[in-house]
């Protein structure tokens, strides 16, 4: 596991601007975040730390989506390429937004897809989302993107690994399959739980809203959502400054039907999604993926076993259940 820490701002301007009251000034903190968001451009794309150095690129086959894979795509053959489709933070129309951590992950070995258009970083093809305000009644802008656009993502993959003349033909291995997401991508990420090609569940500073009042643009899901649940699944949140932290806690603790591992960084809601190859959190969740996907024992010791890396780690808790 690797010891990289930052802050991610993509999927937090949704929760800063909407912790305000209406009379509250929505222009400061648009411009703090237009600050923040210009110098997280500044970080220069990354290959990842993994085996396999990882491109970002556009699929004119995938509309609106980008993806994340192993530049040596020969290195798969067999079927040895695993998928990860994800939720942006703030289900915004940005599929680069946590570029970080997602090159990392692919660097690993994965066939990684976001939906949005590739609007952040220095590489970035269009400009910025334009601000979404709350609809009357509404607290919280509506989605930019949708579980629908997630699940896209997911198609694609496992399609073009049958289609001839596909460079993923024959390359996907599609009993390795994960889904996940950011805050609010992460409830993207929870309602496909249900889906019989996933082999395991990453929800990542997110949980369904404890009052069913509660709702991001109208987006509601029910806490029965979780019933639906077969795979193991990682929470991964900021501790109790996180806003998702009673939600995604609440969460924890009402799932007992599959493996669950539930850990926290001292880093509030913004993570460390925006750190060069993605901090902390990508280090984690590569390390879950790889044990849950590939089964590596090595990886398993992060978060099982007497003295697990999670567990002797000062900046880290963890709990797990139903190992």
């Amino acid at each position: 596991m690797k010891g990289r820490f930052a802050t991610s701002f993509a999927g937090i301007a949704l929760v800063a601007v909407s912790s305000m009251a209406p009379s509250q000034q929505a222009a400061p903190a648009a411009n703090d975040f237009a600050k923040a968001m210009a110098e997280a451009n500044k970080v220069p794309d990354t290959p990842g730390d993994g085996p396999y150095p990882a491109v970002m690129e556009l699929d004119s086959r995938l509309p609106n989506h980008v993806i994340y894979r192993p530049a040596d795509l020969k290195r798969f053959t067999g079927g040895k390429l695993a998928v990860f489709a994800w939720g942006n933070g703030g289900c915004a129309d940005d599929g680069a937004s946590q570029r970080q951590q997602l090159a990392e992950i692919a660097s690993y070995g994965y066939l990684v897809i976001a939906p949005g258009k590739w609007r952040s970083g220095p590489n970035a093809k269009v400009g910025a989302e334009p601000p979404r305000a709350p609809a009357p009644g509404e607290r919280l802008p509506p989605p930019a993107t949708s579980a629908a656009d997630v699940k896209a993502g997911l198609d694609f993959a496992l399609a073009e690994n049958t289609r001839a003349g596909s460079k993923y033909a024959k390359l996907i291995d599609r009993k390795a399959v994960a889904v996940g997401g950011f805050s609010c991508g992460g409830l993207q990420a929870l309602s496909l739980a249900a889906d019989p090609r996933i082999s395991t569940l990453v929800v990542q500073n997110s949980g369904i809203f404890n009052s069913s009042a509660e709702s991001i643009g109208g987006m509601k899901l029910s806490k029965d959502t979780l019933k639906t649940i077969h795979t193991p699944v990682l929470y991964l949140l900021g501790g109790p400054k996180d806003i998702a932290y009673a939600n995604g806690s609440d969460d924890v603790k009402r799932i007992n039907q599959v493996p669950l591992a539930f850990v926290n960084l001292p880093y509030g809601h913004g993570g460390t999604y925006g750190k060069p190859m993605g901090g902390s959190a990508a280090g984690i969740v590569v390390d879950w993926l790889e044990w849950r996907l590939r089964h590596n024992s090595g990886a398993a010791r992060s978060f099982v076993g007497a003295h697990c890396r999670l567990c002797v780690d000062p900046e880290t808790t963890i709990e797990t259940k139903n190992f």
